[in-house]
């Protein structure tokens, strides 16, 4: 039987390790990398949610296998394209305001300095700084213009000062649109060079449709505080319910067909 004492030590050490200085000084320098996953996700889901809905409203409707390919290829060239667009757009506006407020605060300081200096001083206060820590804190923010400026960003407009690429935003939505939303639509596309891999395509492309959502969250679970089972669970559950509308609207417009 394992010691518990030695297991606690064994725990201990790679923690105590990642919180060496050099460790925790290389980690705080990675976090002002941007990060293009909520990107991903957004992108990955939205494909797969969208273009299964095409294929189950195909198939609620009874439509022939072309239609789904035809309607499938138009929602991932068309929506991703307006995914990525508008991605584009609102990363775009995001740092356009940034600058905005950037500007603002030196204009403040410029002209405003003891009231821009207090705002700092009530900022920390409400940190729990007192005394004469409090005004060693407001002095050596206030003698930097640009930590200045950075902190009020941060403090009281709420901005993350991380740089984000608004085209590479965009490109990773398109991606992860295109290539995850094309698995829904794999057993039609192989059958349109003339390979049959079964009689039931609808069939195939729910069990891969379910797969991409599983594994879309599971893998999403690795950058956020979340078993990495019940994020997939949660992922196939939200394209389910999206999948399953579709269903029963084409099975309701059925008639029209």
């Amino acid at each position: 039987m394992s010691d518990p004492q030695s297991n606690d030590e064994l725990l201990r050490q790679p923690l105590e390790h990642s919180h060496a200085p050099q460790m925790i000084e290389e980690r705080l320098a990675q976090q002002n990398r941007p990060s293009y996953l909520k990107d991903f996700i957004y992108g990955a889901i939205d494909g797969a949610v969208t273009t299964f809905a095409v294929v189950s409203g195909v198939a609620g409707a009874g439509l022939s296998s072309s239609v789904v390919l035809i309607l499938g290829i138009a929602n991932l060239v068309g929506d991703g394209f307006s995914m990525a667009a508008g991605n584009f757009m609102g990363t775009r506006a995001e740092q356009e305001q940034l600058a905005k407020l950037r500007l603002m605060e030196h204009h403040h300081i410029e002209k405003v300095p003891e009231g821009e200096r207090e705002e700092i001083r009530q900022i920390f206060l409400q940190k729990g700084f007192e005394g004469e820590l409090l005004d060693q804190v407001v002095d050596v923010i206030t003698d930097d213009k640009k930590r200045w400026v950075e902190t009020m960003l941060q403090e009281e407009h709420g901005l993350s000062l991380t740089p984000i690429s608004a085209w590479k935003a965009a490109t990773t939505t398109l991606v992860a649109f295109i290539v995850v939303g094309t698995i829904p639509l794999l057993p039609f596309l192989v059958a349109l060079i003339g390979i049959e891999i079964s009689a039931q395509p609808y069939l195939i492309s729910t069990v891969l449709t379910g797969v991409a959502f599983f594994l879309v969250g599971a893998t999403k679970s690795r950058f956020v505080d979340h078993h990495w089972f019940y994020s997939g669970l949660e992922t196939l559950f939200v394209g389910g319910i999206a999948a399953a509308l579709a269903y029963v609207c084409g099975v309701m417009l059925s008639g029209f067909a």
